[in-house]
């Protein structure tokens, strides 16, 4: 009988652990699917990784990890990928916003012959209007550097073994798990769901998370920004041909005057497009420093006893 595992990245979550783990044990034992619960404390300061324990002591079918500090959700997905033993993978947060009651069709589509079932949102819930705004913008402005339609997309989907495995393959360590998936290509089907309201806790994303995020996953996934580089580069050549075009004709025609005005202009102009392309390029020389240093993704500092492997620094299975 083939395992479904469902890796559950956690950030300060201690409210939601125990509440989770019994929602889904419940729901899938109902509906006759084996399965284990893998959940990622990403360096939590509650008792975010006492709930897991709790939760693992109750269940052998749920096991953990805590990382040595916060690395990050993306580090907490590949953390559980590798931690996970199913045939096929789902991912999905840990506050029960991702519905239950998607699951078994993603798993019907995945027994069909789908390697990868991404789930759609059809509708993002009650969000204030500063968050849907701030969260629309940004998966539009991916959308247009990753050149994939990502405007419903989430983490939530399904993967099968061959999928996790190709992406624990890859080398890099600055990861964007979401455009991954479409980046890898199989045979992909969708699944819509409407986002569910938090039972407990508050959402951990604001404005200036989501901000850093876009940031580090378009210059980890796409070299856009760099070409715009050179598309301002050409904006302020074309200006500046204009401009000297401009006052050679004054200066022939002796009307020409004092351009202080425009001088201080341009050089802000200029100035503005140089510190930018500079901040671009300075994001992927960031970004190239992380690749080389070849650091691990993230470091487990304990895991639960069901477990098997060695903990100790990077995971080594």
């Amino acid at each position: 009988m083939p395992v479904l595992s469902i890796v559950l990245p956690a950030y300060n979550e201690e409210q939601n652990i125990a509440n989770t783990a019994h929602v889904l044990s419940a729901f899938l034992e109902e509906q006759g699917i084996d399965y284990e619960l893998v959940f990622i404390s990403d360096g939590s300061k509650d008792n975010t990784y006492a709930e897991i324990l709790k939760a693992a002591a109750e269940n052998p079918r749920i096991k953990g990890a805590q990382f040595s500090r916060n690395f990050g959700k993306e580090a907490g997905i590949f953390a559980g990928l590798e931690l996970a033993l199913g045939d096929a993978v789902i991912v999905m947060d840990c506050d029960l916003q991702h519905p239950p009651e998607a699951i078994p069709r993603m798993w019907e589509k995945w027994k069909a012959g789908a390697e990868i079932v991404e789930g759609i949102k059809s509708d993002r819930g009650k969000e204030s209007l500063g968050y849907r705004l701030s969260a629309g913008l940004f998966y539009k402005i991916m959308s247009k550097l990753i050149k994939i339609d990502m405007n419903a997309s989430s983490d939530f989907k399904l993967l099968d073994r061959k999928v996790v495995d190709v992406l624990l393959e890859l080398p890099e360590r600055n990861t964007f798990f979401r455009a991954l998936t479409f980046w890898a290509g199989f045979r992909t089907e969708t699944v819509e769901y409407e986002v569910q309201e938090r039972q407990f806790g508050q959402s951990k994303w604001s404005l200036w998370s989501l901000m850093k995020y876009a940031v580090t996953n378009a210059t980890s996934f796409s070299t856009l920004p760099l070409q715009m580089v050179t598309v301002m580069g050409a904006v302020s050549i074309v200006g500046s041909l204009i401009l000297a075009v401009q006052t050679l004709v004054r200066f022939l025609m002796g009307t020409s005057v004092e351009g202080f005005t425009t001088v201080i202009l341009l050089i802000l102009i200029i100035g503005g497009f140089i510190m930018l392309s500079l901040g671009v390029i300075g994001h992927y020389i960031a970004r190239i420093y992380e690749e080389v240093k070849g650091r691990p993704k993230y470091i487990i500092s304990q895991v639960t006893d069901n477990v098997n492997g060695n903990a100790a620094g990077s995971w080594k299975r």
